[in-house]
Parts: structure tokens; C-alpha cells; sequence
């Protein structure tokens, strides 16, 4: 053999040898983690079902959710049964106490029986194309069912709860969005220049925190026009919720970055000539990515409790909006409560929400973090 056949050989040699090392990146890393973490892991599923309930509210919700009935006001829930494999539920008929005249539902053996995608009232699919294709309903048209019961004007529980998860999981998602690029700007900026920079942002930080908060938001909220239209009362009650909730991830950011400024690639990143811009963007945020990642998911529960707070107040989102905080208004009352405890069911779903969102980044920021395995 040649002796440049000798080099080619070990040239391919070497080549295989190397291919056949397999390099997990960081984000291949914390994967693996995560999934490990059963509990987080079914929480991430819940809540992308959550979000495509959300997404989706027409398709899924059987009714209107603006669909008025007197003849079934505060209709308890219909239990599902099966005669076969056909859904049904029984009927009930509305009665009233003859001295009272306290209306009263009895329970009858007539069916009302369902089948998916049956047809209801139209919409527009994600806001593109009509149709009336619902996932389920009753099997004729015109029939009422409310497996989630009705409210005081006799509309669909049901169809409400989840037309409420799309206006509270959206403020949730897009506070946090807007707080976090804040924290990002403001904490990235004070940790990488220091000096008078970074005392005046802290100054601000530290102001922020010492204030309540709830009276905070209540202040802000109740400046709010009472004639403004629902979604820019939405738009309103989002921003006041991200300024005030960008300081603690600003401190985290900071401290990362006073932490990073010093290390041997930022260093190295600036004596090749990379600009600022490169050095933060480039550099130093993709090292954290996955802090922040874990940071934002534990920040979206905080956000959903405080729009459930201001709209159960009265001072976010009002009717015609739905909302879970507005639904859950219907719910003050101990007397309406005792008789109709259906209507706590989107206080129900505002723990689920936040307990599976609150899994999730746990998981998440015991996967991204390093230190801990």
C-alpha cells in the first residue's frame, strides 16, 4: 500500500471514528431531563390542551355562549349516559313551587341524544371560513343539553368555560410576552453596563416591588373608562399587568449577565470585534435561554390569577367579554352558590390552569438546570 493510500485511509478512519460519537446539544439535554419528570411532562400536555381549547372554542363548545333561555335558568348539569354507544342525557322539566313559586328541575326518562360534529350556529373557523360543524351537540337541531348546567339568564356553562379559557390564557401568554421582554431589555442592559446605568434600572426595580401590588392593579384598573370597548379594555388591563410584573425576571437577567460579562467567550467575542449588539444577542442571551424559558412558564400563572382578580373585582374585562374572572362574578353571592355550585366551575378551571402551568416550569427550570443532577 502507497503511502498516500495509507493517509487516505486513516483520513477515513479517523472520519468514521468521529461520526460515530453522537454530541447531544443543550437543548437535546434538557429534553431528556424533562422528560424523566412525569409530573411536568403530563402537565405540558394538559396545558397545550388547554391552549388548543382555547384556539379552537367554536368547534368545541356546543352552544352560543350568548344564547339566552328563561326557560332554563340555573338548569343543573346533565349526566352523560350511553344506550349502547349512542351519548344521551335525560331531560328536565321546569316546575315551580306552588306558595314560592322557587322554579324547580325535575329529572324525566325523555332523551336528548348527541353525536359529533353535529350542526349548530355558525362561526368562522379561526376567523377564515364559515361553517356550523360543531365536535358535538344534540343529535336535532333546536334541542337543548348543559352538561355544565346553564347561569342566571340560561346559557350554556359549558360553552362559556371554554370561550372564557380563550380571552384569560391569551392575557396570560401575551403579559408575559410583553413583561419579559421588558425584564430582558431593562436587566440585560443594567447587568452587561454596570455603573449609574444599573443603579438608576435597580432604583426603578426596587420601587416597583415595594409597592402592593393588588391595590396597585386596582388603582390602575378602576382609571379605566367605563365606556371602552371590551378589547380595549383586554389591551389596557394586559399592559397594566406587565408593568408590573417585569421586575423580578429584570433581577434574574441581571444577575446573569454580571455573572456572564466576564467569562473567557464574551471576552473572546469582543476582542474578535463583535459589536455590542452581537455580544448580548448573539452570545450571551442563548447561554440563558432556557433560564428564561423556565422563568416565563412560572410567570404565566401570576398573570392568569391577576386578570381572574381584576375581572371578579369588576375592574378588568366586563360583560359582553368572557372571561373566567367575569363568569366567576355570577359566583360572589353564598346564596347563588348554595343553589347553582355549577357556577364555580371556571374558579375550578383557574386551579388546573395554574397548577399544571406551575409543573410545567418546574420541570422545566429543573431541567435547565445544570447543577441539579
Amino acid at each position: 500500500m502507497s503511502e498516500e493510500n495509507k493517509q487516505e485511509t486513516a483520513q477515513v478512519n479517523m472520519a468514521n471514528l468521529r461520526g460515530g460519537i453522537e454530541y447531544a446539544s443543550q437543548w437535546q439535554l434538557m429534553w431528556a431531563r424533562f422528560r424523566k419528570h412525569r409530573v411536568a411532562y403530563a402537565s405540558m400536555v394538559l396545558v397545550a390542551l388547554l391552549y388548543v381549547v382555547a384556539i379552537f372554542a367554536e368547534f368545541l363548545s356546543p352552544f352560543s355562549p350568548e344564547d339566552p333561555s328563561s326557560r332554563t335558568v340555573y338548569q343543573p348539569p346533565q349526566v352523560l349516559h350511553f344506550d349502547g354507544f349512542k351519548p344521551y342525557v335525560n331531560k328536565f322539566t321546569l316546575t315551580r313551587d306552588p306558595v314560592t313559586l322557587a322554579p324547580t328541575y325535575v329529572k324525566t326518562d325523555e332523551k336528548t341524544y348527541l353525536e359529533f360534529f353535529a350542526k349548530g350556529y355558525e362561526y368562522k373557523m379561526l376567523g377564515i371560513w364559515e361553517t356550523n360543524l360543531h365536535l358535538f351537540g344534540p343529535k336535532e337541531q333546536g334541542e337543548k343539553m348543559f352538561l355544565f348546567g346553564s347561569d342566571k339568564l340560561g346559557r350554556d356553562m359549558l360553552s362559556r368555560v371554554i370561550f372564557g379559557a380563550r380571552f384569560t390564557l391569551s392575557m396570560g401568554l401575551i403579559g408575559v410576552i410583553l413583561s419579559t421582554v421588558l425584564g430582558i431589555a431593562l436587566g440585560g442592559v443594567s447587568g452587561y453596563y454596570g455603573g449609574k446605568i444599573d443603579w438608576a434600572i435597580q432604583r426603578l426595580v426596587e420601587f416597583i416591588l415595594s409597592l402592593p401590588t393588588i391595590p396597585i392593579w386596582l388603582a390602575l384598573a378602576s382609571a379605566l373608562p367605563r365606556n371602552w370597548p371590551p378589547h380595549l379594555v383586554y389591551i389596557s388591563v394586559t399592559v397594566i399587568i406587565s408593568l408590573i410584573g417585569w421586575t423580578h425576571l429584570a433581577r434574574v437577567i441581571r444577575g446573569k449577565f454580571l455573572a456572564m460579562r466576564g467569562e473567557v467567550f464574551v471576552i473572546a467575542a469582543k476582542l474578535d470585534g463583535c459589536s455590542e449588539a452581537r455580544v448580548i444577542f448573539r452570545h450571551m442571551l442563548p447561554s440563558m435561554a432556557s433560564h428564561v424559558i423556565a422563568a416565563v412558564t412560572l410567570a404565566i400563572p401570576s398573570m392568569i390569577l391577576a386578570e381572574t382578580t381584576l375581572s371578579f373585582l369588576g375592574l378588568g374585562l366586563q360583560p359582553p367579554a368572557i372571561s373566567w374572572g367575569v363568569l366567576l362574578k355570577d359566583a360572589q353571592k353564598i346564596s347563588v352558590i348554595s343553589n347553582a355550585p355549577w357556577l364555580f366551575l371556571p374558579g375550578v378551571m383557574v386551579v388546573i390552569s395554574v397548577l399544571a402551568m406551575n409543573f410545567f416550569g418546574d420541570g422545566l427550570r429543573d431541567a435547565a438546570d445544570p447543577y441539579s443532577h
